[in-house]
């Protein structure tokens, strides 16, 4: 005789408590990515197109806020004929504060999911890791 599969309810998932994010370290947050992306990063990745250019290549980096989270993003132009888009956007580092001005910094995974590397760092430990790290390449 065969077993019959019973079916049972799953308690709710509690959702995580919100942090506010002070307006003093959403501008000093957003004053140090700029200076990174404008003198770190832009400089470094997005490069002028060759001729025979056939592949995605970026075309600029930006950063904005989203609810408690930060994300890096860089934007991509598509140069082929086949292109269903003239651009589009990736996100490549999320930084999500926690609280006492403390981050949680996430890469972008292949397959669009976020795996987190660092847990409790400060603002400029964080931009540090971005400009320095190969897991945070745009």
């Amino acid at each position: 005789m065969a077993k019959r599969k019973s079916w049972m309810s799953s308690p709710r998932k509690s959702a995580k408590p919100t942090v506010t994010v002070t307006d003093s370290i959403k501008v000093e947050l957003e004053t140090k990515a700029t200076e990174l992306i404008e003198n770190v990063l832009k400089p470094k990745h997005v490069l002028p197109p060759t001729n025979d250019v056939l592949f995605n290549y970026i075309t600029d980096i930006s950063a904005k806020w989203n609810r408690n989270y930060f994300y890096f993003i860089s934007t991509y132009s598509c140069p082929g004929p086949n292109a269903i888009s003239p651009t589009f956007e990736s996100k490549f580092a999320r930084m999500e504060y926690l609280s006492d001005g403390k981050f949680s910094l996430s890469f972008m995974r292949h397959n669009e999911q976020w795996v987190g590397l660092h847990d409790g760092l400060s603002v400029d430990e964080c931009l540090k890791a971005i400009q320095n790290d190969p897991w945070f390449m745009p």
